[in-house]
């Protein structure tokens, strides 16, 4: 049986699912970003307790179809971007629709109407995040970053970090060498 959670989007999400379903005595086989995978079904009773609990850490148990599947495309993008060893060079709407099992239009759809964006707005965003992150760990140069990311060019990159935030990657970059170093003075 699998559960689908809202907002679990990171390593520290699943360690806090881990630990809900480990206190209530909960077999699982597999957690993975936005799914539990059970040997067998809970009782409505376990499933409102598990629920109840993962509230409290801001998780929350999903049980409408269109959010579900909203949440394993939002899940699915943020492995892909943030969690692989290399962002895939495939188109990502074949990457989606392959990896889903719908065609993509239908994902759009349902994407958009859930969220208020498109799916093609979300990704933009987690790859600036990405970038942001990538930047501040300065493993990498800005050229470097936007052949890792799979952007045709550095000025295309930097025209959505500056679209996204305000700032170009390169001011970006020194305010967070700047509160880096005020920190370490302290």
């Amino acid at each position: 049986m699998k559960l689908y959670i809202k907002y679990m989007v990171s390593q520290r999400c699943k360690m806090m699912v881990k630990e809900e379903l480990n206190k209530l005595d909960i077999p699982y086989t597999t957690i993975e970003l936005g799914v539990i995978i059970l040997p067998h079904a809970l009782s409505s009773k376990m499933r409102d307790q598990l629920n109840s609990n993962l509230k409290i850490s801001g998780l929350e148990l999903l049980d409408d179809q269109r959010s579900i599947l909203v949440e394993r495309i939002k899940n699915l993008i943020i492995e892909m971007i943030h969690y692989s060893e290399e962002v895939p060079r495939v188109n990502y709407s074949d990457f989606i629709s392959k990896h889903l099992g719908f065609e993509y239009a239908y994902l759009a759809k349902i994407f958009s109407e859930v969220k208020g964006i498109t799916i093609q707005q979300f990704i933009i965003i987690n790859k600036i995040e990405r970038v942001k992150e990538l930047l501040i760990y300065e493993e990498l140069s800005l050229t470097e970053i936007a052949y890792v990311m799979h952007y045709s060019s550095v000025a295309h990159l930097s025209y959505q970090f500056k679209k996204l935030t305000g700032l170009t990657p390169t001011f970006f970059k020194s305010i967070a060498n700047k509160r880096r170093k005020n920190l370490e003075d302290l």
